[in-house]
């Protein structure tokens, strides 16, 4: 009970100390986003550019195969019910950003598909802090629930 306490507390207050950081970065004046390279460079020419700087990212993600998050609502992408194309399942997905600059989406049953109208940016600007990582595949979706 108080382990479970203490690891809620610990993940606030590195969240505090996160949104202290971000506000201190986007009130600095001197602080300009850096411009994209022609390789970094969104696939979807729709979205908005990622709002973190390189330095703000997830420092290990190239040692990392990639990121996962739990989406519980529906997910709508560019004006549509996102369905799973094998169960038809539209809620509860785990979504995958990919070292690759891909996003994978695996719905309750386990059905992964790619999905182009998502880009990393999009996952960067709807995710949370990373909390903690997982060896394993089987872990991280153990932790998220699946």
């Amino acid at each position: 009970m108080f382990g479970r306490a203490r690891a809620h507390r610990e993940f606030r207050e590195a969240q505090r100390a996160g949104h202290t950081l971000l506000n201190a970065v986007h009130s600095h004046p001197d602080v300009q986003p850096p411009a994209p390279t022609r390789a970094e460079t969104p696939a979807v020419e729709t979205s908005a550019p990622d709002f973190l700087p390189p330095d703000l990212r997830v420092p290990s993600r190239q040692d990392v195969e990639g990121l996962m998050m739990r989406w519980q609502q529906p997910l709508v992408i560019n004006g549509q019910v996102h369905t799973c194309p094998e169960c038809g399942a539209y809620r509860d997905w785990i979504i995958f950003s990919m070292r690759d600059d891909s996003v994978w989406l695996r719905c309750r049953a386990g059905h992964a598909t790619k999905e182009p109208g998502l880009d990393p940016a999009w996952y960067n600007r709807n995710s949370g802090p990373v909390d903690r990582f997982h060896p394993t595949l089987e872990e991280g979706l153990r932790h998220l629930g699946h």
